[in-house]
């Protein structure tokens, strides 16, 4: 009990088992936590790389020299990673961590009915997600940072629900109403010229 909820498995090792083999069980835990991250910051370097420095920055580089960014870029974000871990109030990753599911659930409809229907203005479907963005983030602070539940009251009923759900209820709301009125308000057709050779 001394040692906490969250170390009640390294605590088991402590004692019930010698110390070489605590030693190595220890190292297994060390490992099985670095290997999420590398995939993480291998993502990270592969996104940027391929949607940012070849895209914008250097549109003609060769595989090799991408490849030699993606890998800059994966280090430069595990180094970042440490400083967080180490100088950063292990408060502010639990804060991050109930956020980001509330934050990245707002890129749904964007990537799904920008993918899958023409039907949303791209304008309306980044203002939805910047309506879910700041009233998830709102709602998360409203609570202290220690609950993602939010107690939503409407019509004198207070329902408490995932906010995450909430406000990519308000992220769909939104870009359908702004599309509606970017629709009314602009004569320009956005015309969906995908051919069917292009998926083949």
């Amino acid at each position: 009990s001394r040692y906490g909820a969250n170390f009640a498995v390294p605590a088991l090792f402590l004692d019930q088992f010698p110390a070489w083999f605590a030693g190595v069980a220890f190292a297994a835990i060390g490992i099985g936590a670095l290997v999420p991250a590398a995939i993480m910051s291998i993502a990270v370097a592969n996104l940027f790389t391929r949607n940012i420095y070849k895209e914008y920055l250097r549109p003609g580089c060769t595989p090799e020299a991408e490849a030699k960014m993606a890998k800059l870029v994966s280090l430069i974000a595990k180094i970042g990673a440490l400083v967080f871990v180490l100088a950063l109030p292990q408060s502010l990753a639990i804060q991050l961590q109930l956020l980001g599911g509330i934050w990245i659930i707002q890129t749904l409809p964007a990537i799904f009915f920008g993918l899958y229907t023409r039907w949303f203005d791209p304008r309306a479907l980044l203002i939805g997600w910047a309506a879910g963005i700041g009233t998830g983030t709102w709602m998360a602070a409203s609570l202290g940072f220690k609950s993602s539940v939010y107690p939503l009251t409407l019509f004198g009923f207070t329902i408490p629900g995932y906010a995450a759900l909430y406000t990519v209820i308000l992220n769909l709301a939104v870009a359908a109403v702004f599309t509606l009125v970017f629709r009314a308000l602009s004569k320009t057709v956005h015309d969906d010229l995908t051919a069917r050779e292009d998926y083949l």
